[in-house]
């Protein structure tokens, strides 16, 4: 639990699925919180519950244009990340990440505050290392049809660290591994997502591949925790840090596990393998034990109940 109260903090992103989560813990730990949002793949629903409370404020504002407020910490979560949502105006989804970063890192500077990144896993590319350490430049192809969302987040970080070492500003790093929950958008193209709408609609499950590609699935609360406790890390420490969680699963394994846990009746399908898509994924989070303390939580079956009961009831809707 945060020591201060009515630390302003904005949110980029805050209507988003990671970005929800975030106002919500902060507003729990006593901020107040300004949550910035241009709708494109956050929606209000994810923040209706929490309209009502007179510390949270939100605002319709694309960041590849400049804003002026007054805050304390910055959490710049604003990019859409599923490859639906990213893939169809890559332009702008550089420019988010590119433009987005500088602006926010124009507003940190004026006004002092610290500022948090949310980069990626796919900074790493289809790694030739694994699992993936901190240290690792990573192998992305800078042409192919995910480059858009990798390098810009590779550019954001440059950035970052730059504004760093240029005008000593009080940055912090994430690099998220494939995090599921309560709030992602059904339609937003991830495995996790993908995988329990279909199941929950008896439809065929689309698994890309063999399915013997691997990735590693953080439930939503173990990454904020992450974030908080990153945020609240000494200044000296700025990462990039890795947070997601080490268990690693073959995709195929995935989804005949959510046929099990939703009792569906669909079938596998297998389709080819999307350009550049990686072949493995898996974080090494020793330097996240280390500096934060932190590892997750939530087992993968306990946290995929948690968001199958959230689609059933979005279903429903």
């Amino acid at each position: 639990m945060r020591q201060f109260s009515e630390r302003r903090v904005l949110v980029t992103g805050g209507a988003g699925f990671l970005g929800s989560h975030l106002c919500e813990r902060l507003l729990r730990d006593g901020c107040d919180v300004l949550c910035v949002d241009n709708f494109f793949s956050g929606t209000k629903e994810n923040i209706l519950h929490l309209m009502d409370n007179h510390h949270f404020e939100l605002m319709r504002h694309d960041v590849t244009f400049p804003l002026f407020v007054e805050v304390d910490e910055i959490y710049n979560l604003a990019c859409p990340a599923s490859p639906i949502h990213y893939q169809f105006d890559p332009v702008q989804t550089t420019k988010t990440s590119v433009h987005g970063a500088i602006n926010m890192l124009g507003l940190a500077k004026r006004v002092k505050a610290k500022i948090f990144q949310a980069s990626t896993s796919e900074v790493y590319g289809d790694p030739v290392v694994h699992p993936q350490q901190e240290g690792y430049w990573g192998n992305v192809n800078p042409i192919g049809p995910r480059s858009c969302y990798d390098e810009g987040k590779r550019c954001a970080e440059t950035l970052f660290f730059d504004y760093r070492r240029q005008h000593n500003l009080r940055i912090k790093v994430a690099r998220i591994f494939n995090t599921y929950g309560p709030n992602m958008h059904p339609n937003d193209g991830r495995v996790v997502s993908n995988f329990i709408v279909q199941a929950l609609r008896n439809e065929p499950i689309t698994v890309y591949g063999s399915g013997a590609q691997t990735r590693s699935f953080c439930y939503v609360d173990d990454l904020i925790e992450g974030f908080i406790r990153l945020m609240d890390s000494p200044d000296t420490f700025t990462g990039p840090v890795n947070l997601g969680n080490t268990g690693e699963y073959p995709v195929l394994f995935l989804a005949e596990k959510i046929v099990e846990l939703t009792g569906s009746k669909s079938p596998i399908v297998l389709k080819p393998l999307p350009t550049d898509d990686p072949k493995q994924r898996q974080p090494d989070i020793s330097l996240a034990r280390s500096e934060l303390g932190w590892e997750p939580q939530v087992v993968l079956e306990e946290g995929l109940q948690k968001t199958i009961r959230y689609f059933e009831r979005t279903l429903e809707r």
